[in-house]
């Protein structure tokens, strides 16, 4: 009977509650039946009395006379549920109420289970209004204001908590989409425009706002990714109703676009998914919003570069290209804007000519803003909204790749080429490259002897600038040379099947032979005779043909020329380049594999796909489901565990660590070796700048042998007999040394 008189006391107070947090769109519900009536039998004494005035209220104060008599049955049912708690409690003995009040103010299992089956099995009202008031508990459990004020029910367990969090992220959609009366998935903003002049919205749309607002109060303080996707997986579903509040779908786009730019494993997915159909569901609400954060968000993370962020970079870009194509004609204003910006960088650097200047345009931020237009340019070639972007950018990738010509800019140089032959290929369009490549060429930094030795290898994708000891190095010469030959390959390849290929490629075979002769280096001179062999192969094929057609230069037909060839990719040099493309796969695969991937399990994204049907998403809800059955985390939590004077004494100690490291790197500085020799041989190991090092084992002890970094390498060799008082004496004293010399 305690239990019974708790639940009961429970949904009493609940209800009471929510009804008096309405929106002030919303009736006011009468108080009692009585009330109601009178009220309702007034208006029919007013119309038999005075029917001019009553139609006069018609047409000028409808809200007084939609008078809905389920406001008086509401009205029964309370009624009567105070009056069975009133009864209970005057049956209760003293000494009961007193035993349980301490537990009365405690949502229970029992309760929530209750609450659901009434849901599930007759779908009552108060049920929903109990549970919605004890997920907002749920979800604002541990906020200080809400232990100041109280409230009246708290939630005690990470049970308790997991239940109700189940239950209204996976059923609160569509039971709030049965009380108004909508389809049981889909809709458009429409949808939502129509009913918010209904009845049913002005009686429920609390719920709506209520369920919307707490989930995303607990999406902020959730911390396990897999927690956050199946909330957001399940969120998408409601992103409809957030057409009636642009504050509330203000607060989503934000928040759904830091967990795409910093969730890891499926995360970014998931959030980019909610993203997209909130722009397909919602248009022009969200669209701009959209559009500009996604941009920002995808700047923020390119800042860097390296073998294993190059893959995550990909991700990004490839979702932020599917999102412009869910409204292309909005999509060109945004790109035309942001295009325009990095053309004014760009211009600036030509007219300014400072370092500062060239900076903003060679620098990681700006070229993948490049790369990301080209993706979009490409994507959407065959568009009209899309395909008039490609000249200005043609010609903003040109000024980039020509703004500084030297040779330690030659990546920079190449990644400019490839934009420009993807623009080229997608567009059908001839832009003349094969000089940005032939000048490379002509440099005397790839024709003289490497006085740098062997070096290491160059993975041109990962910088844009290389230091001037590695230009004098072997394996850099050759990365340059043979990308030199591949993007040139690619470009020739694109005009193989043109009537023109004779003339377009003469010039690069002159100045190709020229290079032959010039060169002293023969693996160049085999790689360069290749190419022309194949260009000179790839001539005769054409003319061949050429020879046996009749149309003029501007006949129509001439676009005809060889398309059953070109279909078949039968020309030489597709052959060749072919080739050409799988080389270079297994050289960028033999890269990334000799490189340190640090946290590559969590970086990689490049692999992550968008669910293919609906069980691969239905698997994965079943999936997050699991993380909150087994879950015992609690909103809050985190920040109750540790007090303030642990989280002090933690900082003490990142503090001392530090200035710890700082030492240790003086003193290993110190025993750096000063001579030339000594110097090349380090900057030529591959194992000093990656910090992929052989591995080191500590020789103390044979029977425990321990893998061992190179500075605990170093700390045990020089350290081991040096006192603490004199370690920071000694690193100043090394500094002064450098210094002097």
């Amino acid at each position: 009977m305690g239990a019974k008189n708790k639940a009961r006391n429970l949904d009493h107070e609940i209800c009471d509650e929510e009804m008096e947090e309405q929106d002030e769109t919303s009736r006011p519900v009468s108080k009692s039946k009585k009330v109601a009536k009178e009220h309702k039998e007034q208006l029919q004494r007013l119309q038999e009395k005075d029917p001019e005035f009553f139609k006069f209220l018609q047409e000028h104060d409808k809200e007084l006379l939609e008078f809905d008599d389920d406001d008086i049955d509401d009205d029964v049912e309370t009624d009567m549920e105070d009056a069975e708690m009133q009864e209970d409690e005057d049956v209760g003995p003293d000494m009961e109420d007193e035993e349980e009040k301490p537990s009365k103010n405690v949502i229970t299992t029992e309760m929530v289970d209750s609450w659901c089956n009434s849901i599930r099995e007759n779908g009552q009202l108060g049920a929903v209004r109990s549970l919605m008031k004890a997920f907002r508990i749920a979800c604002h459990y541990g906020d200080d204001a809400g232990e100041e004020s109280s409230v009246k029910f708290c939630i005690m367990s990470s049970s308790v908590f997991n239940k109700i969090m189940l239950f209204v992220l996976s059923e609160m959609d569509g039971i709030l989409r049965k009380l108004l009366k909508l389809p049981s998935s889909g809709g458009k903003k429409e949808t939502i425009t129509a009913l918010m002049h209904t009845k049913q919205w002005k009686k429920y749309n609390h719920l709506v706002k209520s369920y919307l607002g707490n989930s995303l109060h607990v999406l902020n303080q959730m911390t396990d990714t897999e927690m956050i996707s199946f909330t957001l997986r399940r969120l998408k579903f409601s992103s409809l109703f957030l057409a009636a509040f642009p504050s509330l779908l203000r607060k989503y786009v934000k928040v759904a676009l830091h967990f795409w730019g910093t969730g890891g494993g499926a995360l970014p997915v998931v959030a980019f998914l909610f993203l997209r159909d909130l722009c397909i569901r919602l248009g022009s609400d969200c669209l701009d919003d959209c559009f500009k954060g996604i941009y920002k968000a995808y700047i923020l993370n390119c800042h860097f570069i390296n073998a294993v962020k190059l893959q995550h970079i990909q991700f990004l870009s490839n979702c932020v290209v599917e999102l412009l194509g869910v409204d292309l004609p909005s999509a060109y204003q945004h790109a035309f804007v942001f295009i325009r910006q990095l053309a004014m960088i760009l211009r600036d650097a030509f007219n300014v000519k400072t370092k500062e200047a060239f900076r903003k345009v060679y620098e990681w931020k700006f070229i993948n803003c490049l790369e990301l237009w080209t993706g979009a340019v490409c994507a959407y070639s065959s568009e009209a909204d899309m395909k008039p972007l490609a000249y200005p950018l043609t010609q903003i990738i040109s000024g980039v790749a020509r703004l500084v010509p030297t040779a330690r800019y030659f990546p920079l140089r190449l990644r400019c080429v490839r934009m420009l032959n993807r623009i080229a290929a997608s567009t059908g369009t001839f832009i003349p490259v094969s000089m940005l490549l032939l000048d490379m060429l002509e440099m005397k930094e790839l024709n003289r002897p490497p006085s740098g030795g062997v070096g290491k290898a160059v993975d041109l994708r990962t910088v844009l600038k290389v230091s001037k000891p590695t230009l004098k190095t072997r394996a850099f010469q050759e990365a340059c040379v043979y990308s030199v030959v591949e993007e040139l390959a690619e470009h020739l390849a694109q005009w193989s099947y043109s009537v023109a290929f004779f003339e377009l490629s003469f010039i690069p075979s002159v100045r190709l032979r020229d290079f032959c002769k010039s060169t002293k280096v023969e693996r160049f001179r085999k790689e360069m005779r290749q190419l022309i062999r194949q260009v000179d192969a790839n001539s005769e094929f054409t003319n061949e043909r050429r020879m046996s057609i009749t149309f003029q230069p501007n006949d129509p037909s001439a676009s005809f020329f060889l398309e059953d060839e070109k279909k078949a990719g039968s020309s030489p040099l597709s052959r060749y380049v072919a080739i050409l493309r799988q080389r270079a796969r297994q050289r960028n695969d033999s890269l990334m594999e000799s490189s340190v991937l640090v946290g590559e399990k969590a970086s990689v994204f490049g692999s992550k796909k968008l669910p293919a049907s609906d069980d691969e998403d239905d698997s994965a809800d079943e999936q997050g489901a699991t993380v909150f059955s087994s879950s015992s985390w609690l909103p809050g939590s985190a920040s109750k565990d540790k007090p303030p004077k642990e989280e002090k004494k933690k900082k003490k100690r990142r503090m001392t660590q530090q200035e710890v490291v700082a030492l240790e790197e003086d003193i290993v500085e110190d025993l750096v070796l000063s001579s030339d020799e000594e110097d090349g041989s380090m900057s030529d190991a591959p194992a000093d700048e990656d910090g992929s090092a052989s591995d080191v084992f500590s020789s103390d002890k044979d029977d425990d042998l321990k893998p061992v970094s190179p500075r605990e390498q170093t700390k045990k060799r020089k350290l081991k007999n040096l006192p603490k008082k004199n370690v920071k004496s000694h690193a100043k004293q090394s500094k002064k040394r450098k210094r002097a010399n």
